[in-house]
């Protein structure tokens, strides 16, 4: 009997995995007829602490495409039904459906979810980790570039967030050139520990016209995520000389792509001009959430 295999975080996803599941994901986006029935009679609960258009509707409509059938459940204030306790939810979840995808506040409850769960569990994002969103970065970019290995990123922005981290471990797996730009605060910079496990292969940039300097990717996010609207003032601040604009992104190789995970807040983190330019993969990479998560469910059936 093979062994369960949860996505809980990005480490969860050896090099020889990603190169199937990229594959896999570029092979149904291609041919998607072919694989219509593949999860005919088969259900995805996605469990919802926190609302997102992006993470719903891909998954939702990507699982549809492929034949099944997904549910949507809130479990907003941390609780199933009454009081009953998340394990025996999990368990119970467990008897009715094939795969459970979750997005909820704490990387504890992730992970607590994976070790009483009978059926895959796969991280829709947690304050630490966004697998699936990497996941759909790396397939823009394999895209738009012909490959991953010596691809040089850079993530300009909050070098602390879940996205920065899931950039650094999966551009690492994918033999990418990886660097974090962002200010030279502890609180906006990746955890020693993170940089530690990753052998110190990301280089940490708080200049950023140094930082995106030759590097064929330019990504950010928000820099004020859910949450932190009581620090607004003070990361809008932090964050100002980290605004990818025209002038930033002119700094870059001349085909440098622009990436953006979204929801985009206009004037902050990133100008209209950038977003609308002919660089810009933003949508293209919303577009592969839906192909990405395709791929790694099917790729989870087959284990």
């Amino acid at each position: 009997m093979k062994k369960l295999k949860h996505i809980v975080s990005d480490f969860d996803i050896s090099k020889k995995e990603l190169t199937e599941i990229l594959d896999l994901s570029l092979k149904i986006k291609k041919n998607q007829e072919a694989y219509s029935e593949v999860m005919k009679n088969k259900t995805l609960i996605m469990l919802f602490e926190l609302a997102s258009l992006r993470t719903r509707v891909s998954f939702e409509a990507g699982f549809s495409q492929l034949g099944g059938h997904a549910i949507f459940y809130s479990i907003e204030g941390g609780k199933f039904t009454r009081d009953e306790s998340m394990e025996d939810g999990i368990v119970n979840i467990g008897r009715y459906c094939n795969f459970l995808m979750a997005r909820v506040l704490k990387q504890d409850i992730m992970e607590r979810m994976a070790k009483v769960s009978t059926i895959p569990v796969i991280n829709g994002m947690t304050e630490l980790y966004h697998p699936c969103q990497n996941l759909a970065d790396l397939l823009t970019i394999k895209e738009h570039k012909g490959g991953l290995k010596g691809v040089k990123i850079a993530y300009v922005g909050d070098g602390g967030c879940n996205t920065a981290t899931s950039t650094m471990i999966g551009g690492l797996n994918a033999d990418m050139d990886v660097a974090v730009v962002c200010p030279d605060n502890p609180k906006y910079s990746p955890s020693p520990d993170l940089l530690k496990k990753l052998k110190g292969k990301v280089k940490v940039i708080h200049d950023p016209v140094k930082g995106v300097a030759d590097v064929d990717v330019i990504y950010t996010d928000v820099a004020v995520s859910a949450g932190m609207e009581a620090e607004k003032d003070e990361r809008i601040k932090a964050f100002k000389p980290f605004q990818v604009n025209m002038n930033l992104v002119q700094k870059a190789k001349s085909d440098a792509l622009v990436m953006h995970c979204l929801p985009a807040h206009i004037g902050y983190e990133i100008t209209r001009e950038v977003m609308d330019c002919p660089q810009s993969v933003v949508f293209d990479q919303a577009e592969n959430r839906m192909h990405a998560q395709k791929g790694l469910l099917v790729w989870l059936l087959d284990k």
